[in-house]
């Protein structure tokens, strides 16, 4: 008979070797699809699985667009809902890929702070891994729709997290956005595929 720390290991073993999952993005700009892969990151991959079930990224914006660099997103539209989840960080995970064009990984600004908020590298961003910024997926369908995203408003729009500009994201969402920043591309809706 197994004991409970044996049977915890058996189940994150199993978690962890658990097929890749996809959620298919519809947006202003086009449709893409993110692979999200457990192994890689399994923190990351759970809460990514966890927003898209729970429908917050639709009718939100790609709020920092860099050219060159990455397509930014993931405060709720809705003030209430970026508010509730803004503290709801999850577990670091280790880097095990890395920031190539078109992966995906979770922003931060210390340790223990990643919730909601994901960039997808437009460019091979690999300074970012010596940082601690672990991808969880990447797109496999759609980066030229990726690329296609409004990049005009660079770090003005919202900025990273570190930059300290978000304040009126949280305050104020698509309002603050569509007023200030209104050629902004939209997330229309994310679902997942079936596994």
């Amino acid at each position: 008979m197994r004991n409970t720390s044996q049977l915890l290991i058996v189940a994150i073993a199993g978690s962890l070797a658990a097929p890749a999952q996809t959620a298919r993005f519809e947006t202003t700009a086009g449709n893409f699809t993110i692979e999200a892969h457990r192994d890689w990151a399994p923190n990351g991959t759970e809460r990514f699985l966890e927003l898209v079930r729970e429908k917050y990224f639709d009718d939100s914006r790609f709020f920092r667009a860099v050219a060159g660099r990455w397509i930014q997103f993931g405060i709720a539209g809705d003030p209430k809902i970026a508010q509730e989840w803004r503290n709801k960080t999850i577990p670091d995970d280790p880097v095990r890929q890395s920031n190539q064009r078109g992966y995906v990984a979770f922003a931060f600004t210390t340790p223990g702070t990643r919730s909601t908020q994901i960039y997808i590298n437009l460019a091979g961003n690999t300074n970012q891994d010596a940082q601690g910024f672990a991808p969880f997926g990447k797109v496999i369908e759609g980066m030229d729709v990726v690329d296609k995203i409004y990049t005009g408003y660079g770090e003005s729009s919202g900025g990273g997290m570190r930059a300290g500009k978000q304040a009126k994201l949280f305050e104020e969402g698509n309002v603050y956005l569509d007023r200030e920043f209104p050629r902004l591309d939209r997330i229309i809706r994310v679902r997942l595929a079936s596994p």
